[in-house]
């Protein structure tokens, strides 16, 4: 946990560092430190929300939370960015920088546009760092219910928002790559669209995604789910977060080349995701045949598991 403590305060300015070095804070329940021009530096921690005071403290009184400022926040991009923000102008364009240990910067601020496209942002005013959090093993109580002998299931996790949906995802892939108790080890293709899976810095994964998976960092996923057919022969593929026509067409192609997709997308609940208009197609047509739902404001809290006709069997 020193680890995690230590890549994150350093992408803190100073001054904000000696706030959070004499914080009571466990790392391990810390999920984001939120810095804004002028306004109290808020964290979400143990999935509640906190100022942090000028004396390092935990609070819930906005008018006692440390205010940042300009330069803090171009001091924080400074560091952020490795003293070298030319180098991550590409993801700086995207919104997001991914650093060592796989946490994940969100930025925000003047845009600026030029023949249709994002160039860059500019004048960044808010920084969100997301902490990264395995927890290795999470998926152990479902994986067994994910295969059919030794072939994998087309699975969809469910989730509501902040509730550890890939973090369940990167557990299972983990799990499929490196073979259990239950299957061999299978080649698994990521498309990691917001970095978020394998959480890639310069490259290499910062989170334990199995021995045999391969990643296209930054790849949009109606298309990267396309290219990994073509280039990696993957057994499985494995997406966050979809949603869109395009994800649903690319979702239809890879099964059809005879490949199992494991895949997540946001919902309260099976009949949410039934009437979603274009994933609902999906589930009507019973592609699927197993449906992890998490459970509301409770982390990675599995409520239940379905097969393809809606019975519960977990």
């Amino acid at each position: 946990m020193d680890k995690k403590k230590d890549e994150i305060i350093k992408l803190l300015p100073l001054d904000i560092r000696k706030l959070f070095k004499f914080c009571d804070i466990e790392f391990s329940k810390l999920q984001e430190i939120r810095l804004r021009v002028n306004m109290p530096i808020m964290i979400l921690y143990d999935s509640m929300e906190y100022f942090i005071s000028c004396r390092g403290e935990m609070t819930k009184e906005r008018k006692n939370g440390y205010r940042g400022s300009c330069a803090q926040i171009k001091e924080a991009m400074v560091y952020i960015s490795n003293y070298s923000r030319y180098a991550f102008e590409e993801e700086i364009r995207q919104g997001f920088i991914t650093v060592e240990g796989g946490h994940r910067v969100g930025v925000a601020g003047k845009i600026i546009w030029d023949s249709g496209k994002i160039r860059n942002i500019s004048y960044i005013s808010f920084i969100n760092i997301r902490i990264s959090h395995e927890v290795i093993g999470c998926s152990d109580s479902v994986i067994g219910y994910l295969y059919n002998d030794d072939s994998f299931y087309n699975t969809l996790i469910i989730s509501p928002p902040r509730c550890g949906k890939t973090t369940l995802l990167r557990d299972i892939v983990r799990s499929i790559a490196n073979g259990n108790a239950g299957s061999r080890g299978m080649t698994v293709g990521i498309v990691d669209e917001r970095s978020e899976i394998s959480a890639c810095h310069l490259g290499c994964p910062q989170n334990n995604i199995g021995c045999r998976t391969d990643v296209l960092d930054g790849c949009p996923k109606s298309e990267g789910m396309m290219m990994l057919v073509r280039s990696m022969s993957p057994e499985i593929v494995a997406v966050d977060e979809i949603g869109s026509r395009e994800d649903a067409a690319a979702i239809d192609y890879v099964m059809n080349c005879g490949i199992n997709i494991i895949a997540t997308v946001h919902g309260l609940d099976m009949e949410e995701v039934i009437n979603k208009p274009v994933i609902g197609e999906l589930v009507r047509k019973r592609m699927f045949k197993r449906y992890i739902l998490l459970k509301k404001g409770m982390m990675g809290k599995i409520s239940a598991v379905f097969d393809d006709r809606g019975n519960v069997i977990y």
